[in-house]
């Protein structure tokens, strides 16, 4: 039965059944050790029976469903909608596999505030308080909060989510009890890791270009370390994506053909399209036999390769050559 398997069980049938493929675009998003602990898991597995591939698909497809009603309307819309669903005791059962996540999710009661009203509501505390609400917000709402705060604030506040690591629940609980007027949420008893460079680099990567580039420059000045680190993955080579066919051909025509192959080599599908479907036939053809020809190559050299273009793009987008799409406020002027 599906429930008498552990989670890293689970997560290895599921990743069985969804094929290489998908799977691989999942292990993107994965910690080094998780990976490591679903391969060997993988390993492990002889055989999957269908009924087995089938029911850990339908439990992953309800938990998924529940976190979407959650999201959208808290607990009660969601028990009320997985009732109509599946039923009383199996809607209870699922938002039951919930409860440990929904425990790590503080400031609930602001998610689904207007960007105005939060800063509003937030804009003359601590920037510290700022920086840790930030931090459990989605990026593209920390974003507009962020780009609208006071010059002087935003590389103070980005700063201290970048360096922020554990806060202690009776912290979160305090902030929460000045901020919070009418809502509770629930907060893990647990010490709760939040904030990091992953979390500032989500929120700049969102944020319009001129605000992300007072922070930049203030963050190379006050925390050179700390700049370059978040620099490094504010644009990764997956991100070319995120370009028109325009602005693609202009990258190309500055990218050696050698560091193209070997990029190229250890990307995927989607990116290797994106990039051939801009070049001539003659030249996609010989990229191509290069990486054919070339064999297995360190990924080490594939990051270099990848970083050099990275670096072109950044640069032409500095230059406003070129424009990368973001979620925030960048302006088009016609």
């Amino acid at each position: 039965m599906a429930e008498d398997l552990k989670g890293v069980q689970k997560a290895a049938i599921l990743l069985i059944a969804l094929g290489p493929e998908k799977s691989s675009m999942i292990f993107k998003h994965l910690k080094e050790e998780e990976i490591e602990d679903l391969t060997l898991e993988i390993a492990n597995t002889k055989s999957v029976t269908s009924q087995m591939k089938e029911r850990v698909i339908n439990e992953f497809y309800e938990v998924c469903l529940a976190q979407q009603y959650i999201a959208e309307g808290g607990i009660g819309y969601a028990k009320e909608l997985l009732e109509k669903a599946l039923g009383s005791e199996k809607a209870m059962d699922v938002i039951g596999k919930l409860t440990a996540s929904l425990q790590v999710k503080p400031f609930e009661f602001i998610k689904k505030t207007d960007a105005s009203q939060l800063l509003n509501f937030i804009q003359d505390e601590h920037p510290q308080t700022i920086a840790l609400v930030l931090s459990y917000l989605s990026s593209g709402q920390a974003a507009a909060v962020l780009a609208a705060l006071t010059p002087e604030k935003q590389a103070d506040v980005a700063k201290r989510i970048a360096t922020m690591d554990r806060t202690s629940p009776d912290v979160i609980k305090e902030v929460e009890r000045v901020l919070e007027s009418k809502l509770s949420s629930l907060v893990n008893q647990d010490y709760t890791i939040i904030g990091g460079v992953d979390a500032v680099v989500d929120i700049l990567n969102t944020v319009d270009r001129g605000t992300e580039k007072h922070i930049m420059e203030t963050l190379e000045i006050e925390e050179p370390e700390l700049a370059d680190e978040i620099r490094k993955k504010m644009f990764v080579f997956e991100d070319i994506l995120l370009l028109d066919d325009r602005a693609i051909q202009r990258v190309l025509r500055d990218v050696d053909n050698n560091d193209l192959a070997i990029a190229c080599k250890g990307s995927n599908e989607d990116v290797q399209n994106a990039i051939f479907n801009n070049m001539s036939k003659r030249l996609a053809e010989m990229i191509k036999e290069d990486m054919e020809f070339m064999g297995p190559v360190r990924m080490k050299d594939v990051e270099e390769a990848q970083q050099k273009i990275v670096n072109i793009i950044r640069k032409l987008e500095d230059s406003a050559e070129i424009v990368i799409s973001r979620g925030g406020g960048d302006e088009i002027v016609v």
